[in-house]
């Protein structure tokens, strides 16, 4: 397996909020990770921080996860305490109010991969040169869609197609949004929605099939590509191939 992850702060943001990493246990299970945060003074890069250090140090350690049971039951428990640990940090100071994330993430095991989400940075997987969303994003656009209020051609342009209904920091119990997915994929991304606010799932595709670049070069393209169109957010991307590049 090949893997790499890139963040930019784009060209409008004056600093970067967003976390990303991709870690390994002592067996070699993965864990891909990206966290984009939001709130005063800085607090929403130190609320992704807290999610993505608290989870890939304690994914590090492991020896292995186990069954998808219990690494679903491991993820909503640890999950928690960083939920915790970031609501008593914003009350502790006054000037983080508000701060929150949302987090994505990606397990792959020898016997199973699962994405699990909270907010709106997605998760996708390649497979037979398609690029496929598996996450579903927490936003009131995305309710308005369910409930019938919008078309789903519409919500790419509502006008508060950004509004999170759910985000660590906001409430006391957190629970992850878990998708089982079937192991035979060419790869696996995950990203904030500065990247999918900017390029279609298509565009983001075609560089991806690009096989005379390199994973590195692939995500710099992608980065390069989203600030030629404004980069109005941070960009973060976590990309793993699972049998070579």
């Amino acid at each position: 397996m090949k893997s790499f992850y890139i963040t930019d702060s784009g060209r409008v943001r004056s600093h970067n909020e967003d976390s990303v990493t991709i870690v390994k246990n002592e067996t070699g299970e993965h864990l891909m990770m990206v966290a984009d945060g939001m709130g005063g003074h800085r607090a929403g890069e130190i609320a992704s921080s807290m999610v993505v250090t608290h989870l890939g140090s304690a994914f590090s350690k492991l020896s292995t996860i186990g069954t998808k049971f219990d690494a679903v039951n491991w993820l909503n428990e640890n999950i928690n305490t960083i939920n915790t640990n970031i609501i008593k940090y914003s009350n502790d100071y006054p000037d983080s109010t508000g701060m929150g994330t949302t987090i994505v993430l990606a397990m792959l095991t020898k016997d199973f991969l699962i994405f699990g989400n909270i907010g709106d940075s997605s998760g996708f997987v390649l497979k037979n040169n398609k690029l496929h969303k598996i996450t579903k994003d927490h936003t009131l656009v995305n309710l308005l869609v369910d409930a019938g209020e919008i078309k789903p051609e519409d919500a790419q342009n509502h006008p508060k197609k950004n509004v999170l209904m759910k985000a660590l920091g906001t409430e006391g119990k957190q629970e992850l949004d878990i998708f089982d997915v079937d192991m035979n994929v060419d790869a696996i991304m995950l990203c904030s929605d500065g990247l999918t606010n900017m390029l279609t799932k298509e565009q983001i595709e075609k560089v991806l099939l690009d096989n005379e670049l390199t994973i590195e070069d692939k995500l710099i393209k992608i980065i390069k590509k989203c600030n030629a169109r404004g980069g109005t957010d941070n960009i973060s991307i976590a990309y793993l191939v699972k049998d070579g590049d």
